[in-house]
């Protein structure tokens, strides 16, 4: 759901004008320019200029636009769809507005956005698509700059292959079943050999392609997408993944993946949350695999989409095991573990010449148990750790390593809700680690970093991890 600051006060839309009267008031620029837009369109364009400017009147000459030579009266916005107040003058346009209102007809004015019911968009026109671009009035250039960018992204051809699409619609109708199957054939057409003889200008050969793939559409296997969402923001995750997700028909997201991202995928697919999280596993992990491959049986297009990177501490070996064995297809989209973000948050390098060569992944609870993991000589001998889901087992993991020979006051970095706007950083030293569980206001994903190559961070963007009153308790004590 949006926040009032996203919302719009307008609502896009596209109105049906071909055949239709569209009435231009005007004698110079303004009016010109609305003309020039109109016709990218199969509307019945008149032009009311009682004294029209040298170049537009040309204009409405050369393309046989019908004008009206007479100054304004009401009656004549009567039987228009839409009408543009264009004259240059603020108090006209406002009359010519308050007419086609008094009419029932949508109206715009000119440079007055509080005197219209519509406003024009910057147009990239591939017809019949069509891209418009507004800004509620605020910022024509703005909306001009992008319209460039669009531009140069539409291939010139993306009219002609939505042209053929649309010869082809009542065969994949009747051929093709509704749903997943239908889906997969728009998309194999409008991004495979079909679109690619449409860009050679080889229509015959795109008419081929388009049978072909048509002949091959009664089943379509199901597929998997195991899919990093990256450590929380959502412009960290890849292009890969948001292609993906706008494909899929069934979106299953863990509890960490934050609903922005979830969001983000095809407004129609099928929302499954696992919620696997501590203390709450709404899921088994082996009911998940499960459900994994039950809907690639079913032909579903699967996006399974994980917190960080999907082979990081995300279980996706096991995930990947099941599909194989059910012979359910699947691929792995990579995204930006939780280390990477916490580290570029707090200015950190993970590695640094001369100083740290080695990066070791862990999580808290792998150093809880008797016997320390091989590891553990890495870091004594400089490694930078980076330690996922450490904070209620802060102490141990302090007090482990500092027995395995870490010196107490290596330094330390500790980052809440790594790459959002609400993270919270935190540093100190290997000491003053077991204070962290303690922190019951930490309530996101918390990552640790541990070594010498810590140093280096800026501390200007953290607080100390004790608190200064808990220090003056722990010197009164000694």
């Amino acid at each position: 759901m949006p926040s009032k600051t996203e919302q719009l006060s307008v609502f896009p839309a596209f109105f049906r004008v071909e055949g239709q009267k569209t009435a231009v008031f005007g004698n110079g620029d303004e009016a010109f320019a609305k003309v020039r837009l109109l016709l990218n369109t199969r509307a019945r364009i008149v032009a009311y200029a009682d004294r029209p400017e040298a170049d537009y009147h040309a204009f409405l000459i050369a393309n046989r636009i019908e004008t009206v030579r007479a100054g304004f009266s009401a009656e004549q916005v009567a039987g228009a769809a839409l009408v543009f107040a264009a004259t240059g003058n603020d108090a006209d346009d406002r009359d010519i507005v308050d007419a086609a209102r008094a009419a029932g007809i949508p109206a715009n004015a000119v440079d007055q956005p509080d005197y219209c019911d519509f406003f024009t968009p910057a147009l990239v026109n591939r017809a019949p698509v069509a891209v418009a671009i507004g800004t509620e009035g605020a910022g024509p250039v703005l909306a001009q700059m992008i319209r460039a960018q669009i531009d140069q992204l539409l291939s010139p051809s993306l009219g002609r292959l939505a042209g053929l699409a649309t010869s082809y619609r009542k065969s994949v109708e009747q051929l093709v079943p509704r749903g997943v199957s239908r889906r997969v054939f728009w998309r194999r057409f409008f991004s495979g050999p079909v679109a690619d003889a449409v860009a050679n200008g080889n229509l015959p050969q795109a008419q081929h392609a388009a049978d072909r793939l048509l002949q091959s559409m009664d089943r379509v296997a199901g597929h998997v997408w195991l899919v990093g969402a990256g450590p929380g923001a959502e412009d960290l995750l890849t292009l890969r993944a948001q292609r993906v997700m706008m494909e899929a028909d069934v979106i299953v997201y863990d509890a960490l993946v934050p609903q922005a991202i979830v969001d983000m995928g095809r407004r129609d697919a099928e929302r499954l949350s696992v919620g696997k999280r501590k203390g709450c596993h709404s899921k088994s992990q082996e009911e998940i695999n499960e459900l994994l491959v039950d809907l690639g049986r079913q032909g579903k297009r699967v996006v399974r989409l994980k917190s960080g990177d999907p082979l990081v501490y995300g279980r996706a070996g096991e995930e990947m095991a099941a599909l194989r064995a059910a012979g359910i297809t699947y691929e792995v989209v990579p995204g930006i573990t939780s280390a990477f973000a916490a580290a570029a948050d707090f200015e950190l390098p993970l590695t640094l010449r001369g100083v740290a060569s080695s990066l070791v992944f862990t999580t808290g609870h792998d150093l809880t148990g008797d016997v320390l993991p091989d590891w553990a000589s890495l870091a004594v001998s400089g490694a930078t750790i980076a330690v996922y889901m450490g904070r209620t087992v802060a102490a141990s993991v302090a007090e482990r390593l500092m027995q395995a020979g870490i010196p107490a006051e290596t330094t330390v970095a500790v980052i809440e809700n790594a790459s959002r706007a609400e993270r919270r950083l935190l540093h100190g030293t290997l000491a003053d680690l077991p204070d962290l569980q303690h922190r019951d206001e930490l309530t996101g994903p918390v990552m640790v970093i541990i070594g010498d190559a810590v140093a280096g961070a800026n501390f200007e963007l953290s607080e100390p991890l004790v608190r200064a009153n808990a220090r003056l308790e722990e010197l009164a004590r000694s």
